[in-house]
């Protein structure tokens, strides 16, 4: 059996609130990872995140953006 496997075999035999608690819980580690990759990409002047904020940067500065 995978970990994967073990692992959903295991989430079967929750209580509804032992699986409230692990969506919650999955949820928060999904944001945190989320944030751990946004940081990386901003501190990453090759990063298309870089790239794409150096251009509206520039876009800016040039006049060539619009208000919303």
């Amino acid at each position: 059996m995978t970990k994967l496997e073990t692992i959903q075999s295991s989430i079967v035999e929750l209580t509804p609130a032992e699986i409230a608690r692990l969506r919650d819980w999955l949820d928060e580690l999904d944001a945190n990872r989320f944030d751990e990759r946004l940081e990386r990409d901003a501190a990453n002047p090759e990063s298309p995140l870089s790239r794409m904020a150096a251009e509206a940067l520039s876009n800016l500065r040039t006049g060539k953006s619009e208000n919303l």
